[in-house]
């Protein structure tokens, strides 16, 4: 287990008072389902997620492949993960996207985040009709940086 099990991400502070969408969603998500993340330490999954649990926020590793990733149990499924999730961070090919995001769904997650690189327009478009919040193409990392690491200095 990590120290970081179960505890709530620091209060943050919005960059200028600026309190957008993305920003709000960081600010209030405490567990992060990253699907594709590897145990691999040069993989950007491994990178991103490290960060974020540095940041406060639970991390739960989703990937068949995958028995435990930064101290975490990982799982093979969403539907797997017997308590709630936040955000689900996609660290898989785009065509993979449209079954994550119908998962996400089905397990009630606040979001779906797409990485960089990672688009798909119509599966978007499913998890806002559903109510769900949805980033696309974006790195986590670099926008938690922008938007309240400043902040916090």
């Amino acid at each position: 287990m990590n120290q970081h099990h179960n505890v709530p991400p620091p209060p943050h502070t919005p960059v200028r008072g600026q309190e957008d969408a993305i920003t709000e969603l960081l600010r209030q998500a405490r567990v992060i389902a990253v699907v594709g993340l590897s145990s691999r330490r040069f993989r950007p999954s491994y990178g991103v997620a490290q960060y974020l649990q540095t940041a406060g926020y639970r991390i739960v590793p989703v990937n068949p492949r995958e028995t435990e990733v930064l101290g975490e149990r990982a799982y093979a499924r969403l539907e797997e993960i017997p308590f709630s999730v936040d955000i689900v961070d996609i660290f898989r090919r785009s065509e993979f996207v449209p079954d994550i995001v119908a998962s996400a769904i089905r397990i009630g997650a606040r979001a779906v985040w797409m990485q960089e690189g990672i688009l798909h327009p119509e599966a978007a478009e499913l998890a806002r009709q559903a109510g769900l919040r949805v980033v696309m193409n974006t790195c986590i990392l670099k926008e938690h940086v922008r938007r309240l690491r400043l902040a916090a200095d």
